[in-house]
């Protein structure tokens, strides 16, 4: 049953260099059809998946916290009412630091979001540049005080390992950083990803990416000043104080049900993989049609499942409990984990072991792409 439930707002009122051809900018919106939209594909999603009270709601998508305070505080009246809310529930709303966005903050919080996750992605106005951000390092900041008077809990991202970065730029970027005080940090390096700018960018010549060594040695940096800030690595990229751990991504991280709802939106629900469609007018259309705006409902087999569980939790400094996916996907043990390559990655001190619990060291961390090709069993892989 679900635990947790993404609420997608697609829309951009500014020119965004992370939507493809600008494709979800628009002039005006009507907010009181998308409420009544949103609000019905929410009790489509409760019909199905409802029952366990929800520990967690996140807004992402496009520019989340230009929603209107009203049809936010809508959404969380309804789907408290329809799923209840666990104690402490985590509210968490995806904002870009524009001072545009961050006047609407103190509204928002009123609403009922509790918990803000920013893009900063640098303080530095010449990588901002590079990385195609609207906003400067000054505006980010700004808006990073705001967000912190007016909610509990404030995260933010940065990105590392850029072209020429060197140790001792990356080692000051971040002691300010966690100068600020968050208790949570999203710390992920560049990665030239195919079909993006920057893969045309290298293939042009137009920059030489950071080289794997130095890379290794910025990440090596990044653990060891936030575990001794107090903000420990729990996943591959995320730090957070004890207990500030986003109870969000824990729930994708840990393969538990979640629902999702509005354009693009996924979910997994009872072993159903779901997809919402993207375009903004055809998931209206579908609404209209058929009450739900899917465009893809696809029942996953238990090795599919399986496969998401590992490739998922081995992120986690806590690992996998081998045990648990027994119980819950009814396979051996052995039938997950290939033990040979577990046990030799153990020995190079890459991977851990505790009883049926395991995970992938500091060490390995750097490297978990290429060990969970090789621990992962084959036969899941491949399914």
């Amino acid at each position: 049953m679900a635990r947790a439930l993404y609420i997608h707002w697609p829309f951009c009122l500014a020119k965004c260099p992370y939507c493809d051809f600008n494709s979800h900018v628009r002039e005006s919106i009507d907010h009181a059809a998308w409420q009544a939209a949103l609000l019905a594909e929410m009790r489509h999603e409760h019909a199905i998946c409802g029952s366990e009270p929800l520990g967690s709601i996140f807004f992402g998508g496009g520019t989340p916290s230009l929603m209107p305070p009203a049809l936010v505080e809508a959404l969380l009246r309804e789907a408290e009412t329809l799923w209840g809310f666990a104690d402490g529930i985590e509210i968490t709303l995806e904002g870009n630091p524009s001072s545009i966005e961050a006047a609407n903050y103190a509204a928002l919080a009123s609403a009922g979001i509790n918990r803000v996750s920013l893009g900063l992605q640098s303080l530095d106005d010449t990588a901002l540049r590079f990385l195609g951000r609207l906003h400067n390092a000054e505006e980010g900041l700004a808006a990073l005080g705001v967000a912190q008077r007016h909610f509990q809990r404030v995260s933010f991202d940065l990105i590392y390992a850029l072209p020429g970065q060197t140790t001792g730029q990356w080692e000051a970027e971040l002691s300010r950083a966690l100068s600020f005080g968050t208790s949570h940090l999203s710390l992920y390096q560049l990665t030239i990803e195919p079909g993006t700018k920057f893969e045309t960018m290298v293939r042009q010549h137009k920059f030489e990416p950071l080289g794997n060594d130095a890379a290794a040695d910025l990440f090596t940096i990044t653990r060891s000043l936030t575990a001794a800030a107090g903000l420990p690595a729990y996943e591959i990229s995320n730090h957070a104080r004890l207990g500030e751990e986003s109870r969000h991504n824990l729930t994708y991280w840990r393969y538990h049900d979640y629902a999702g709802i509005g354009p693009g939106a996924h979910g997994r629900r009872g072993g159903v993989a779901t997809v919402r469609h993207k375009k903004p007018e055809n998931w209206l259309a579908a609404m209209a049609d058929k009450g739900n705006g899917l465009s893809e409902e696809r029942a996953l087999s238990a090795s599919e499942q399986a496969s998401e569980a590992l490739l998922m939790g081995l992120r986690l400094r806590e690992g996998v409990d081998l045990a648990d996916l027994v119980r819950r996907f009814g396979f051996g043990a052995a039938e997950f984990i290939n033990g040979a390559k577990a046990d030799f990655y153990t020995g190079k001190g890459l991977v851990w072991r505790d009883g049926d619990q395991i995970g992938v060291t500091d060490a390995g961390m750097p490297l978990l792409d290429g060990l969970l090709g090789e621990l992962v069993a084959e036969g899941l892989v491949s399914a």
